[in-house]
Parts: C-alpha cells; sequence; structure tokens
C-alpha cells in the first residue's frame, strides 16, 4: 500500500537506446551515436521541462488514492497501538470498487465499503477497502477520515468476532 515515490531509494532508469543505431556524422568523426529525446533534458528549442511538475511538498503532490492508502495505514496502525498481537499478520488493502459492482447497482442494492477475507493456509486475513464506494459516500475530508476508520474497524470486528465499539472506543462517536 505504500506509494514508491515515498521512499527515498526508488529510482527510475530509462532503457538504453538501441545500440544498432548509428547516425553518420562529419567525414573525419566516423559513426556517431545521437543522444535520444529522452536523454536530453530540454528540447531542441530549450523550453521544455527542466524538472519535476509538481514539487513533493506542494499539497497537489499526492493523489486521492495516495491519501487513501495513508488514511487506511493510520486507522491500521491505531488498530494494532490498542489491541497489538491479535492483529499480526493482518494484510490491509485498497481495490478501486468492489467485484461485481455492476449487478448490484443494477438490482438496486448498495454497494460494500469493504470486505473480509479469511486467513488461508498459504496467507493471512485480507480487509479489502473499496475506495471509489467510500469516498462517493463521504462530503469532505473529515467525514472520509471517519468513514475509513470505521470501516477498517467493523471489519477488523468481524475477523476478531467481537463488536466493533468494543474494538474501538471512538467507534461512531464523532459524527
Amino acid at each position: 500500500m505504500q506509494s514508491s515515490h515515498q521512499n527515498p531509494g526508488f529510482t527510475v532508469r530509462l532503457a538504453e537506446p538501441d545500440a544498432g543505431w548509428h547516425a553518420t556524422g562529419s567525414a573525419s568523426s566516423g559513426s556517431v551515436v545521437p543522444r535520444s529525446f529522452r536523454q536530453r533534458r530540454r528540447n531542441r528549442h530549450g523550453r521544455g521541462l527542466r524538472g519535476e511538475l509538481m514539487l513533493p511538498t506542494l499539497p497537489g503532490y499526492r493523489t486521492r488514492s495516495d491519501r487513501f492508502d495513508d488514511l487506511v495505514l493510520d486507522s491500521a496502525q491505531r488498530l494494532h497501538d490498542i489491541w497489538g498481537k491479535p492483529l499480526d499478520g493482518v494484510r490491509f488493502a485498497v481495490d478501486e470498487i468492489p467485484p461485481g459492482l455492476e449487478k448490484l447497482v443494477a438490482d438496486g442494492a448498495p454497494a460494500q465499503m469493504g470486505s473480509y477475507t479469511a486467513a488461508t493456509a498459504e496467507e493471512g486475513p485480507v480487509i479489502t477497502l473499496y475506495r471509489r464506494v467510500v469516498e462517493h459516500a463521504c462530503g469532505s475530508r473529515e467525514e472520509l477520515q471517519d468513514l475509513v476508520h470505521d470501516v477498517v474497524v467493523e471489519h477488523t470486528a468481524e475477523m476478531l468476532g467481537v463488536p466493533p465499539e468494543s474494538l474501538d472506543p471512538v467507534y461512531r462517536r464523532r459524527y
């Protein structure tokens, strides 16, 4: 869930240009491999981009998906701080929409905001939140943060077999 651009060691390297392609230079220099467009920093008239379009310190740098992932991670971390050991090995995932959303909409049924998948022999339990459905149910950023936390609490309580109110003391008390 963690975005790759937040990792300070993350780098991107473009593929090397095709070594077999050569352009003929002047008669004395022989063959020369020209720099490709991607290797040039600016376009040929000097008006291209010089750096990143949006700086990491500006609010527009992070996408809505990145911010939603952070909300899920914050809620999961808060529950882990409260409960500790029972939540070890639980994975929290974010999907755009639930599977079969078209059929749910056609039937007039409400879409689920999250799901819980029990542990299997290969992997642990997974709690999945559906970003578009949760965002659509909220009007503001504060409501989104509260709803994301409530959905995480509900599905974690389902996994542990306890009522959500006993899992987190502030469950549904912020509205």
